[in-house]
Parts: C-alpha cells; structure tokens; sequence
C-alpha cells in the first residue's frame, strides 16, 4: 500500500518527459550517503503461550526436586519419631502426616506458579538481531551512473548468466559503490546460550547494483487505491517483475561462528512463520519459489571474504541449551570465495570432538592447506543461470498465456532436484614442507559418533500447524529432500590414521597410505508411504558408483603401558602393507543374457584389486588384534544386553507338551539313509510290522543305488556338493571380485625362531547373489563364494636359530612369486637357486622396494611347490529382496500317490564349505616341522586365556540351570543384574562428567594440589567402577546366553523325537586333496628320509537339524617310502592290493555325534575301515623317523608308561582295586621305579589326582568329568590283514612276510575318555597279536628228512638266548610291547605267573 501511494505521488508530481529532453539533458549524481549507528537491534518477539509452556515445564522440574528433598527430610523425621515412641506411634498419624505433605506439595506448586513472574519479567524475544558501531558509506560516481553503465556493471558481475539478444529494459537500475565497517554483528534465538550468528570485527567494500526489468503486458498490473476525499479511487500502474540485487563484494571477518542442532529447528520453524508475517505474497498465480531459487532469482554476483578464524558447532544433543556436546569444525587464516553455483574454501580445516569427558578437545580430523570446492549444479527445464527470462504474469492474463498445463512463470527457471558435488585437494602446498592430513579415533568417540549422526538424522516434528494455529499453507521441502546425486572427491598426497582403543593408549592401530584418491557418488531416492494419512516421504540413499585409488597403503599395530611417571613409549609391529589398491563400485545387477557371462569380472558391483600385499601374523600382533577385538565384542555386547530385546523370545507355550502328544504316530518313518553310506552299519532288530514294511521298500528305493566295481579311475568321482551348488545359472547379481596379485603372508611362532612364508601369484575372492527359490517348501535365497588360488607356494627358515630378529621383516621378492617368468640364466644368483622345485633356496628382502642384492638377504627354502587351491561356500537365507519376490512362482504341488525322490529331498537348501586341492609336493626338515606346529598350535589354534575362563564360566551356569529346580527364577536375577549395570554405566558417565568440570572450570576456593588430589580420587572411583561394570557385564551376558540355550533345549525336550522326514542337513564341510606328497629330509633340507603319498583325501561332515552330526573320513590310496641309502625295504606302508580305483577306498572312519548329555559328548556310531596293508620296517627308517617327529628323545631308552594306572581308574576319577596279573602278561603295564618318579605324560592321572588349590564343588567336578569323557555307543573296527616285514640294527634280525590280522573290534555303551579308547584298542590288538607272533614264529616248515629237523631243532636251541632281546626290540617297535622284568630271565616273557 505504501509502495503503491509512493508511486501514485510520483505519477503527479513527476511528469514523464519527452524523449529528447531526457536524451539531451544532463543526469544528476543522486547524493552520497553515510550512515553510523552506535546499537541497533531488531527482535521478533515469541508466542506468549510457547514462553509460559517452557517456563512451566521448568518450575514443574524444580519443583519436582525440592518436593523430594522434602520428602526425604519427613521420612528422617518419622524416623527419628519411631525411635522415640516405638510400637505407640500410630499408622493413622503418620498416613496424615505423608497426605498433608502431598498437599502442601500442590499449594507450593500453585503459589510458586502465580508468583512466577513476580520478580522476573516474562521472556519475550524469538529472535534478536544486535549490530554494534556500524558505519556504512554509499558512494555514487558518473561511470556507475546511466541505464547504459548500469548495464555494463551486470555483464561484468554476472557474466555466467546469457544476456538478452534485444537488450535489457529497465524500470529500476542504481549502482553504489559500498563500504561498511561493524564491531558486532550477533544474532540469538531466545534465550539460548549460544548464538546463532556471532561475527567480529566485520569489513566490507565493493559495487552494488540494484536493477528493476520492464514486464511484458501480461506483466503489467492495475492497482486501485481508495485515498478517500478529495481524491477518491486512484488507479496506478504497477510493474511486476521483482528488484534483483547484483554485487561484487571483498571483506575480512576476525571471528565468524554459526552454530545449529536439530534442537533449534522448532525455534526456527516459528522464525520462518513469523518472516511470512512481513512480506507479501506475490500476485502472479505461480506455485512460490523455494528459498533456494528464490535466491537464484534475487542475487548475483561474487563475494569473497578472508576469515581469521571460522567456527561451526554442530549441536549433539536434543537440549538447545547445552554447551558442552558438539561437533566443532575450525578452519584458520581461510578464504571463502562465493561464485554462482560454487562455494570454495581454502585453508587449514581441523575437525574437533567436543564432549563432557577426559575424550574433549579430541582433534579427530586434520586437514592442512585443504582446497574444498562446493559445485551446486541445478536440474532445470531451461537453463538454470537464465534469471532474465522468467516472466512473470497477473492473474487477469493468465488465460492468454495457458496451455491446458497449470500456470508457472517460473516453470524453466524453477528446480527440479539438485546435484551437489564436493571436492577436496590436499595437493596443494603453501610453504616449502607440506604437512600431514591426519585422523585420530577413540573406541569412545566412534560411540560418539553413532549418537551425533542418530540425532541429526531424526525426523523433525510439526511445529504450530493446522487449522487450530491457523495455518494451512503447503508443507515447503527441506534442502535435504531435494538433492538428487551427491558426489565427493578427494585427493591427498598422503594421509595418518590413527585409532585407539582408550585414552591410555594402551592398543591401537596406524595406517599410513602415500598419494590417494576416493571419488564416491550417491543418488536419493524418494519413497511415498502406503496409506490414507498423509505422511513424509521416506528419503533413500544408494552409492551408484565409487572409485578409489591407494597407494604404499601400511598398517601397524601399537601397544604401550601407560605410566604417568615415565615417557610414553609405543612400540609398533607390522600388520600389512601392500604397493597398492583400487577399488570400484558399478551398478549392481547384471543382465540375464549369455552376454553377460562373456564379460569375466566387469559384470561385478564391486570389484577390488589389492597388488603386492605383505602381511604378518606375529603372537604379538595376535595379542593386539584379539584385546581390540575384545573391547569392541564387550561393547557391542553391553548395548545388546541392555536393551528391551535382551529377553524377549524366550517364552514357551506350556500347552506345547500336550499339543505335540497329540501327533499321530502314523507320521513316524525310520531313518533315512545317510548321503554318504558307512562300509558296515549296526543292524536293528524291528519290532514294529509297519516299520518293517517300511524300511524294505526304503532298500527297494535305493537299490539304484550301488554300483558294480570297476578298474577305471575316475578320480574324484562325483562333483562335490559345494561345487554343484555353486556353478548354477540363475545369478541376478554378482556382487563381489576381490583380486590379489603376488600376494605374501608371514608367520612366526612363539616357541621356535624363523617364520613360514605362504605368497600366492594370484588370488580372487566371487561373491554372487543368486535368484530365490523354493527348498522344501521354504522359499530362500542362495549366495555363494568362491575362492580360487593359483600359485600357491611355501617357504620356511632353515637355521634352528636364525639370525633375524623379531622386529625385521624378511619378504619374497616379486620374481619369486609370480607365476611363468622366465628365469635369467646370466644371473649369478639365478644360477644358485633351485628353480620352482620343491626344496629350492631363495632369497629374501627386508624392503619390498629394493631388490635381494641391495640388503643383506637370507635365504628360505620352498618347502611346498607351486599349487592351486580352490574353496566353495553357499549360504542360505531367509531374508527376500521384495522386488524379487514377487516374481517368484509358488512351489509345485507334489501328487499324494507321487513317488518321493528322498535324495533330492536331502539336497536342499544346506549351508556348505568346501575345500579343494589337487596337488600337493611337500618338503620338510626337522626344523621346519617343529616350525609349522609351532605356528598351528601358538598362533592359529590358540584360544585366549580369557576366553577359556569365560568358557569355564558359561559351563558352569549351564550346569547350575540343568540342577536348579526352577530354572525360570533365573529371569529375575537377569533384570536385576542389567539394572546394576544400567546404574553403573550412569555413574561412570556422572564421575566423567565431575572430572571434566573440575578441570575446566578449577574453583577458586580451592588449590592446585587440592583439585589433583580430588581428581586423583574420582578417577580412582571411576576404573573401580569400570571394572566392576565389565565383570557384571560379563556375568549378564553368560546368564543371558546361557538361559537362552536352556529355553531352547527344554522346548525340544518337550517335543517328541522329530520324524525322519523332518529331519535335514543344516550345515555341509567337505575338503578334499587329490594327490599329496610329503618329503621329510635332513636338516640341510635336501637328503630324504622318507615320502609319503596320499590320494584322494575326503573328509566331509554334516550338521543336521536335530543337533547330530556325522563325520566321513576317506583315503583312496597312501604309502610311504623310504628314502635312506642301501635300505633294504624301499616301501615301508602300502596297501597290499595295487588297485587305485576312484570307487574304492584304503582307509574309511564314519562317526555319528549326537549332542550332548550333561556335558559328555555322544558318539553313537564309530566304525573304522582298513584295506589290508602291507608294513615294510628297518630299525634305521623308525630311529629316522622317531627323531624327526620327536627330536632330543632317546630311541634306546625302554618306552615306560602307566597304563596299569590307567586301567585301575574309572570315568569318576575313584581307584578300584583289580586282579593281580603277571608282569610278563602285564608286559609295558607294569610300571618301573623311574616311571613312578618321573612326570606323568599323560595327563588323565594329574588332572584326576592333582591337588586342588581352591575348594572344588560338585559342579566343577561335573564340568571336568564331561569335559574329559566321550559316551560310545556302538564302535565297530573289522579286521585288517597285515603283512609285516621287519629288519633290526643287525642282519641276524630280520623278519619276511609275517601275516598278522588285526581282530575284529567292537565296543558297546561305554564311557571313556579318548585315551582311554585307544589303550583299549591297543590292549585287544595286542592280545590277539602276539598270540599270532608267537604262532607265526614257531611254525616251523615240512621237511623231507629226520636229519634236517633235528639240525633246525639244535639251530633254534643255540640262537634262543641271542633271539630273546631281538624278539622283545622288535616287538616293541611294532606294536609297543616291552619285557616287563630282567630278572626274571627262566621264565618265557609271553608266560604268565601262577
């Protein structure tokens, strides 16, 4: 109304002039304008009943404190009334005494609340804009002055937007040529602490330029004014188009700080509500303008400011008055240049971590001389730089200018999404040294961290909208929902991470990396909600694409002792390093057409290529990795047993006992037959008629089963499940390729020195995403893995003690691990290595950079050639992509009277591993087999001693819920106990938070040595209240998991037996070795001893759905030769048939495991299978052997052990009194006086006899009993045909073909430990062994005449006594037998005392 009074008052009193006149006569410079205001200050003042809602909701908190306090002083009071008078005082007087409070409570609340703004006034800001000593200048000048100079100025600031080809007319156009100056400039948001613009000390100067385009017709608008008399109704004429602002501008900022949360966005929604208030809405019929392109529309040009420091906090929390938890971003001596669609920054940007604990002022990013560029590339119908053709249109005209289509004027010009992209270059360098970019993590801040990003990425509630707050416009879209992409990019020259797991600094990590890249994009996507209420549109996030490229990538462990008094030392162990890695990131599905499979690896989503990649397993690095691994498994394991979804679950119907009684027994079928069958299975009586029928029309199903035998080798056979699985069509996404290329790991163990070096010339890791299908009327989806090796080769240390230390790395060189090169035969060093054989010396580097001939280098020997190795593994998953889903077919119904394929129905949807390798040639001396089982047993076999008691424990408390008589009282116990944890985890953040403020703010009052020594005190309390939370920790989570498992237990107790066809396999384990050659040498590593042969090695086990498992050990074919000069025998171990057929097999173990009961592990059928053998013995060979295997033992020696003991104990560890044998029958049973006194080896009587330190209860009795026993059910060993043959030291001694059978053996029902199996086993061996021996041995040959027996009768008379110590060594060697007294040389040592 006012513009348009101004405007009329113009029209009169300023005439419009012809157009000569205005060409010909001179323009006047409008004045100079110079402004200085000491304080001025804007506020938008609060909605009254917003400021009484906070300022109740804050005396209802204080009240609530006081109204305790009070209650607490009557409760002392009662109390001290009780001690007084005892029994005399009544109930009725202290129930009034507690209601008179109650009510005196309410009398409080409503006085404090009528005299609330009694003494301070009513807050009544919103929003309060504060600008102090401003002085702004304005200057006008002849070249800024004139249409055409105006015009000129708008080509020269906004030089990105196209000029119209006609010209540009205008109804408005100044330029000004500004300066101003301010000390303050604040603005605050009522009455929060921090502001939320603060800038200090703020100058500026530059051109200004504010132009007002000529409309079209349509663009020109009637405008009635009623001025009332003597005027009457005036019409004046208004121009539509708006003022745009043009400006060129530099300034310098001291201090710059903005501060935001998610906290303050209710406060600001009732800003923007307000500013709506104050501005006009515009009259053309057009949807409004989002801020963004409204200030597209508006402004133009360039501003550039240089800020001494600049500050942005990122609010954490939900209160907007909190000071202390924020994310501070600080930038120093920065430059920010502000261009059309662009935002650059340019300066030193750290990253800080601001937090109530002893983890504030945490530097957690450091980005030097840091180049980031900001590129807004707007998504318009037209060209979104193109302000001048929006032309905007009066409601009047818009029926001239539609088009069937709803009205928008800003219809090229408005956005439709945006697309961001943010760049950040290190590269650059300002001084001579360039610095570091750097990253330091806490366990404690990555916590943090997950807090911050779950409070800003919360939903934002509606704040005074709807017909009660009378406001009914359109919900406006926030900035976040109309991105569309977002990429990122980022260059650096080099880069330092560090992560610890506390602020001690005890154990952490560092990764290095040289010049690196990373380019991520991402793309948002929009989701509408199902139904009728109206809600937001769920916003998300997919990564389309990502690129990145390492270079000279290292990782280090850390570990130190923290020690106040002394310097803090760190030491560092080498993890892994590689020269370099890229990884990329494509779309992720994959067209199903036989194209697709042409194209390898490009097809995959994600594909990763590390080359050069040196890793090390060291007991120090395990030590490292498991105690972080343990920090992050506690806290993961504390958020879980804390939550609501701790014990939920667990509860079991009580009317499950009945309902599964009620099952009809006609639903029973007996087993089916294994997928792999035994030689030999128990056979059981069947009692039932309909379970006899049943199981001979099971024979007739499977009697296609067997096969007729063979001579043709058809090496593996059948493919492996694994493999079949796997090589499958009906992949819809190959998501991950992992390749590595001369790839190289080393290892050292704890109690021998030298390492093993295992490289790899190539390695690829396929993961694919397979279509779902139906398994067993259960539809799920498939995911399989594959794994190929090729150039797999092993290397080891020669020397018993080598002269490397620990700390230095000796590495392969990359000629040594890739695959085909072509050898330099010019080359010395060449010449004196052993080519790719087995056995073969190379060198060595300690620098990967340099070659062998730089360093001082030692050679390893190849003790496993080159090889291949293959690995399998699919996985089954109930959870469905719904996309795909609906795309699947239901499951076929199955006709009643169909014949049902029980093998298909097997080979369902089971979670299978397979391994495979074909070939392998293996040598090793002494050393280097000490080596290796150093290495399996210390490092990659070794469990934790932490572990073991934690282990310890949870059998303990499974063993308490087994015998307490209500387990379910244990639920109670649970809440209790994650309470006490709740209550220490709230006072361990309250004793962080004392120590941060006593440290910030240090009172006055008190002194220096007095705030150390309270500090001193509270941290004290605070590790005491640490490790007390982590001990009941520990103690909720084996009672959580415990009870858990006895839930679940009970509920299949409850349950009768599954039927059979009920009953699958959950869970497949095959590994198989074609072939397999191992060569044990000397300790040069180059003469043999012996070589043992392996063929078709399988071992394969299944899990199956009612907790039993089976286990399948097949050998196809083995032996053993011997390699020592001038042996008599060349082949040692051999079965005696020769045929090595794919379908037969030497050696077969099948084992059936049902769960166990109390803790003792179930075998309820163990069978072991032997083809007959053929055994070659030389006294030399076993001396040999008996010293590589078992070096620094004494051959001679007489073995002596204590199995007369053994067999005096039972299972429960009490000695029973047995009949008195001879010591001849005893034979090595009979201990000596040196066994008595030396140490027991092994191990039953010690752990049995040992004497406790610590009171021991029953269930530790129980515990130790289980875990040392195996209950056999049925265990069955045929007999094995044996063809010895043995030669002693001396040649007199010898042994040709001596035909031994093993006995048939079998076991029912007993309980043993596995020691105890194999004494049992080697006692009944040995019975019916030397019975044949001594029948073998006596048997004497027919011959023809009297003369030539009793010349071998006379012969075997004289040598009986030289025989006697060979029978007994010989015996020994075979099959352990020992004579058991000297003395007593009358007797035969094979007869028993009477």
């Amino acid at each position: 109304m006012a513009v348009s009074v101004q405007k009329w008052l113009k029209s009169l009193h300023r005439p419009a002039a012809p157009p000569t006149a205005t060409a010909a006569a001179p323009q006047t410079l409008p004045p100079d304008l110079v402004f200085r205001v000491g304080q001025f200050s804007f506020v938008f003042l609060d909605d009254v009943f917003e400021i009484k809602l906070r300022d109740n909701y804050e005396l209802m908190k204080d009240e609530n404190k006081e109204s305790a306090k009070r209650l607490q002083l009557l409760d002392k009071k009662v109390a001290e009334l009780r001690k007084q008078h005892g029994e005399l005082l009544p109930a009725r007087k202290i129930e009034d005494l507690y209601s008179s409070l109650e009510r005196k409570h309410i009398e409080i609340y409503i006085q404090r609340s009528r005299r609330l703004y009694a003494n301070t006034p009513m807050r009544k800001s919103l929003l309060t804009w504060t600008v102090s000593d401003l002085e702004l200048v304005a200057l006008a000048d002849r070249s800024l002055h004139g249409p055409e100079r105006v015009r000129d100025q708008l080509r020269d600031i906004d030089g990105v937007s196209p000029f119209p080809r006609d010209g540009l007319a205008l109804v408005v156009q100044w330029c000004r040529a500004v300066r101003f100056k301010l000390s303050a400039y604040l603005v605050r948001i009522r009455d929060y602490p921090r502001y939320l613009f603060e800038i200090r000390d703020w100058e500026l100067s530059g051109r200004l330029v504010g132009t007002e385009q000529d409309g079209q017709t349509r663009a020109h608008r009637k405008q009635t004014l009623p001025l009332g008399a003597p005027w009457g109704d005036v019409t004046v004429h208004r121009n539509m188009p708006p003022l745009k602002f043009y400006y060129d501008f530099k300034s310098t900022i001291s201090l710059y700080t903005i501060v935001w949360g998610p906290c303050w966005d209710p406060a600001w929604t009732l800003i923007g509500q307000v500013a709506d208030l104050l501005t006009k809405a515009s009259v053309d019929p057009s949807p409004q303008l989002a801020w963004w392109d409204k200030s597209r529309l508006l402004m133009h040009g360039r501003f550039v400011m240089d800020i001494d420091h600049a500050n942005l906090h990122q609010l954490a929390t939900e209160d907007p008055y909190n000071t202390i938890e924020n994310l501070h971003w600080e930038w120093n001596k920065v430059n920010y240049d502000w261009n059309p669609g662009q935002f650059v920054f340019k300066g030193d940007m750290d990253v800080n971590v601001r937090t109530a604990s002893k983890y504030d002022d945490i530097c957690f990013l450091h980005l030097p001389n840091l180049c980031m560029t900001l590129d807004l590339q707007w998504l318009c119908h037209g060209n979104p730089h193109d302000h001048y053709a929006v032309t905007l249109c009066c409601a009047e005209n818009v029926a001239d200018v539609t088009s069937g289509q709803p009205h928008d004027s800003y219809r090229a010009f408005r956005s439709e999404n945006l697309n961001l992209s943010i760049t950040m270059d290190l590269n650059q360098h300002c001084g001579t040294e360039p610095c570091q970019p750097r990253m330091l993590f806490y366990s404690s801040t990555l916590r943090w961290m997950q807090n911050f990003w779950a409070t800003w990425t919360g939903v934002s509630r509606p704040i005074c909208r709807g017909k009660l707050f009378n406001s009914l416009r359109p919900i406006r879209r926030k900035l976040g929902q109309h991105y569309k992409q977002m990429s990122y990019t980022a260059a650096f020259p080099q880069l330092q991470v560090h992560y610890w797991a506390s602020f001690a600094q005890q154990r952490g990590i560092q990764v290095e990396c040289r010049k690196g890249h990373v380019f991520p994009r991402g793309a948002q996507r929009l989701i509408p909600q199902a139904g009728t209420v109206m809600r937001r549109l769920i916003s998300e996030w997919n990564v389309t694409q990502m690129v990145s490229d390492l270079s000279e990538v290292t990782v280090h462990l850390m570990a130190s002792t923290w020690d106040e008094t002394a310097d803090h030392q760190v030491k560092k162990t080498h993890l892994l390093s590689l020269s370099s890695l890229s990884y990329q990131r494509q779309s992720n599905r994959v067209e199903e057409d036989p194209s697709s499979k042409a194209e390898g690896n490009s097809s995959y989503t994600h594909r990763l290529r590390l080359v050069d990649l040196r890793a090390s397993w060291t007991t120090t690095n395990r030590n490292i990795a498991f105690a972080l691994y343990d920090g992050y498994k506690k806290a993961a394991v504390l958020k879980r047993n804390l939550s609501t979804e701790a014990l939920k679950g667990l509860r079991i119907d009580p009317q499950l006992h009945t309902k599964k009684l009620r099952r009809s027994p006609s639903n029973y079928s007996p087993s089916t037959a294994p997928p792999t069958p035994v030689l030999t299975a128990p056979a059981r009586a069947e009692k039932n008629q309909n379970e006899g029928t049943s199981m001979l029309q099971k024979l007739i199903e499977e009697n296609d089963k067997f096969v007729v035998f063979t001579e043709e080798d058809s090496g593996l056979g059948e493919p492996l499940c694994g493999i079949a699985a796997s090589q499958t069509d009906d992949v819809y996404n190959r998501n991950w390729f992992i390749e590595l290329v001369n790839c190289q790991m080393m290892l050292r163990g704890t109690e021998t020195a030298g390492c093993v070096l295992v490289s790899a010339a190539k390695a690829q890791l396929m993961q694919c995403e397979h279509h779902p299908a139906w398994y067993n009327d259960t539809l799920k989806q498939k995911t399989t893995w594959t794994c190929l090796l090729d150039g797999m080769q092993y290397f080891a240390t020669m020397e018993p003690n080598p002269s490397e230390q620990e700390d230095r790395q000796l590495w392969l060189e990359v000629k040594n691990i890739e695959e085909h090169r072509e050898r330099n035969l010019d080359s010395v060093l060449e010449l004196m290595e052993s080519g790719q054989a087995v056995g073969g010396m190379v060198s060595t580097t300690t620098d990967w950079n340099q070659p062998a001939q730089v360093n001082d280098t030692q050679q390893v020997q190849r003790i496993i050639s080159r090889c291949s190795c293959r690995m399998y593994y699919i996985g089954y998953s109930h959870d469905i992509d719904p996309e795909l889903a609906t795309q699947i077919k239901p499951p076929q119904v199955r006709d009643e009277h169909e014949k049902e394929d029980l093998l298909k129905k097997q080979a369902g949807a089971v979670d299978t591993f397979t391994l495979i390798h074909h070939e392998l040639e293996i040598s090793t001396n002494p050393v280097q087999y000490a080596m290796i089982l150093d290495i399996v047993n210390n490092l990659l076999l070794h469990v934790e001693t932490k572990r073991k008691e934690h282990s310890e424990k949870k059998q303990r408390v499974r063993f308490q819920l087994e015998i307490s008589s209500n387990p379910e009282e244990q639920r109670s116990s649970i809440l209790h106990l994650q309470e006490a944890v709740r209550q220490h985890v709230a006072l361990i953040r309250c004793l962080e938070k004392q120590i941060y403020s006593n440290i910030r703010t240090q009172p006055e009052e008190q002194s220096g040595e007095d705030l150390q020594e309270v500090n001193l005190r509270l941290q004290n309390q605070l590790d005491q209240e640490k490790t007390d939370m982590q001990m009941k920790s520990e103690e909720l989570n084996i009672l959580i998991r415990c009870f858990k498992d006895f839930q679940l237990q009970r509920a299949n107790k409850l349950e009768l037996r599954k039927p059979p066809e009920d009953v699958s396999v959950v869970r497949r384990t095959e590994i198989f070795f074609a072939q397999a050659s191992w060569c044990l040498t000397e300790e040069d590593g180059q003469l043999g001893i012996a070589e043992l042969e392996l063929q078709r090695f399988m071992y394969s086990k299944l899990n199956k759905s009612d907790d039993t498992a089976e286990h399948l050990l097949e050998l196809g074919w083995f032996t053993m030769n011997n390699l020592l000069p001038n042996a008599s025998y060349k082949v040692v171990l051999r079965p005696q048939s020769q045929s090595q057929s794919g379908r037969q097999f030497a050696l077969r173990i099948f084992s059936k495991v049902r769960p166990p009961v109390g803790g003792i592990s179930v075998k309820e059928h163990f069978e072991v299978n032997v083809v007959p053998l053929t055994i070659q013995l030389m006294y030399q060979f076993f001396k040999r052997m008996m010293g590589f295997f078992f070096p620094g033992r004494n051959v001679e020696e007489e073995e002596v052990t204590d199995e007369e003991d053994k067999f005096r104990l039972v299972t429960t560890g009490v000695q029973t009194k047995v009949r008195q044998l001879s010591e001849d029958s005893l034979g090595p049973l009979v201990p000596s006086k040196a066994a008595a006194q030396g140490p027991n080896r092994t191990g039953v009587r010690r752990s049995f006899r040992k004497t406790p330190e610590h009171p021991v209860d029953d269930i530790d009795k129980m515990k130790e009993r289980a875990a040392m026993n195996n209950s056999f059910i049925y265990v069955k060993i045929p007999q094995v045909p044996l063809c010895v043959s043995y030669k002693g030291e001396k040649s007199s001694v010898d042994w040709k073909d001596l035909n031994l059978v093993l006995p048939c053996l079998e076991y029912h029902n007993n309980t043993w430990t596995w020691l105890d199996f194999a004494m049992a086993v080697k006692r009944d061996s040995r019975k019916a062994l030397v019975a044949q021996m001594i029948k073998e041995k006596l048997r004497l040959k027919p011959t023809q005449g009297t003369e030539s027996r009793k010349a071998l009768e006379a012969k075997l008379d004289s040598s009986m006594k030289q025989q006697q110590q060979e029978e007994d060594e010989k015996a020994r060697l075979l099959i352990g037998f020992s004579s058991a007294d000297k003395s007593s040389s009358k007797k035969s040592i094979f007869s028993r005392r009477k």
